[in-house]
């Protein structure tokens, strides 16, 4: 158990981290476009990576960061696949729109 100021900072990063993925999932739930969503998601993925890193030091284990690093390397896949998908439904959109 760590004492005094960086215990309090790890409880405090803690509460502020869970807050904001609880605030992008309501994002994520809400939307109201699929951009929102996506957005969302990729704030839920920087705040996970967060709480991995803030694990890391809480528990003196590594292994977080290498989580962490991973997740990170996937959610940035994951989101430039939805933000393309989320493009060609824009654009495909569009020429229908046109077409009318």
């Amino acid at each position: 158990m760590m004492d005094g100021f960086l215990g309090l900072s790890l409880e405090i990063g803690f509460l502020c981290v869970v807050g904001s993925v609880v605030l992008a999932f309501v994002r994520l739930v809400k939307g109201p476009s699929l951009q929102d969503r996506v957005v969302a998601l990729d704030f839920m993925t920087v705040a996970i990576v967060a709480f991995c890193g803030l694990a890391a030091v809480r528990y003196a284990t590594p292994a977080f960061l290498d989580v962490g690093l991973v997740l990170a390397l996937v959610g940035f896949l994951a989101t430039v696949a939805l933000a393309r998908f989320a493009e060609r439904s824009t654009v495909r959109n569009r020429k229908e729109s046109r077409d009318e």
